[in-house]
């Protein structure tokens, strides 16, 4: 039987803005996705933790509190620790361009600032998966 692809959206640390995070959520549920959402306020062990916990083929951070250079790397190695870097990690929100080309140097494999197109979002998690894994059923 074929897995519908899984994505946690996260909200880390101390930011308290979800409105984002929620509306992503929903574009990727109406793309056909299984979504959890974490809720606020999550420390980097709790995402990976839950990720691992829903069976998470990406988990997609929501961040705005400028915190992105320390906590979304804090999450990708909770997710090594757990041996499951195979996780894919995304980061969205306000990450300048240079900080954006830092994160995926790390591995961090795409960063959306504000303005992002929903449409492309989804293709570009598509295509991210497709990449990966050739035999999942992409909705």
């Amino acid at each position: 039987m074929d897995k519908i692809p899984r994505i946690v959206v996260a909200k880390v640390g101390l930011d308290g803005h979800d409105r984002g995070a929620k509306v992503v959520a929903r574009a990727l549920r109406d793309a056909g996705f299984e979504v959890i959402y974490t809720g606020l306020r999550r420390t980097p062990d709790e995402v990976a933790q839950i990720a691992i916990q829903e069976d998470a083929d990406i988990v997609a951070i929501s961040i705005l509190s400028g915190a992105h250079m320390t906590l979304v790397p804090k999450v990708m190695d909770a997710l090594k620790q757990r041996n499951a870097d195979d996780i894919l990690v995304i980061a969205g929100g306000t990450i300048p361009d240079d900080d954006a080309e830092k994160l995926k140097q790390m591995g961090v494999k795409g960063v959306y600032p504000p303005g992002t197109l929903i449409e492309d979002f989804v293709a570009d998690i598509r295509r991210m998966l497709a990449e990966r894994d050739a035999t999942m059923k992409l909705p």
